[in-house]
């Protein structure tokens, strides 16, 4: 089971990333969230029952996903009560002017707006990367998120490096494609 857990290591760093927030990624480590979810996970692992279990197969990320929202969700709770909220907190170094210049010019570019448009297109991003082949989404997790070389990346996936390039470059290609719209503003797909 815990062989699920590794596969899917890679989704979930890039989901805890994603999901923690400027905010909140000032008090808490991706990382740290990751291990804490990883813990959790594996702590239930043993209990797992067999059969219709929603944790098995294919609903395994899912399942693991909603443990990392759980977690980032709690740990929201923690920081937001008020005698840990932000919002109270008083950075030294913006006391001083040129601080205090900067600080502005960056909450003139944060706007409510630009937020919600930034959240649209994560959201179109996790739903396009979604649709990809599982061997595209596969190559691209191993070699953009986990970071791993070719030669390990041929390694797992039973294939040689020069096929593992090809299919990194054919998943990023379709990737781009399928992210640009075409002129009705609809995805090209190859």
């Amino acid at each position: 089971m815990g062989e699920d857990l590794e596969a899917h290591l890679g989704v979930l760093r890039a989901f805890v990333h994603l999901r923690l927030g400027r905010a909140l990624r000032a008090k808490e480590e991706t990382q740290d969230l990751v291990q804490s979810v990883c813990r959790e996970v594996l702590a239930e692992l043993p209990a797992r029952g067999t059969g219709n279990d929603p944790r098995s197969g294919s609903g395994f990320r899912k399942w693991l996903l909603q443990a990392a929202e759980n977690k980032i969700r709690d740990r929201w709770r923690h920081w937001r009560r008020e005698k840990r909220d932000l919002s109270r907190e008083i950075d030294l170094d913006s006391t001083r002017a040129a601080d205090e210049d900067a600080a502005c010019q960056l909450a003139s570019w944060i706007t409510p707006s630009r937020q919600a448009a930034s959240r649209e297109e994560l959201a179109r991003l996790e739903r396009i990367f979604c649709e990809l082949p599982a061997d595209y989404r596969e190559v691209i997790v191993l070699a953009r998120l986990r970071g791993w070389s070719h030669e390990r990346i041929a390694a797992r996936l039973g294939r040689t490096e020069v096929a593992t390039r090809t299919l990194l470059s054919r998943a990023l290609a379709r990737l781009a494609l399928d992210l640009e719209p075409d002129d009705q503003g609809t995805k090209a797909t190859l």
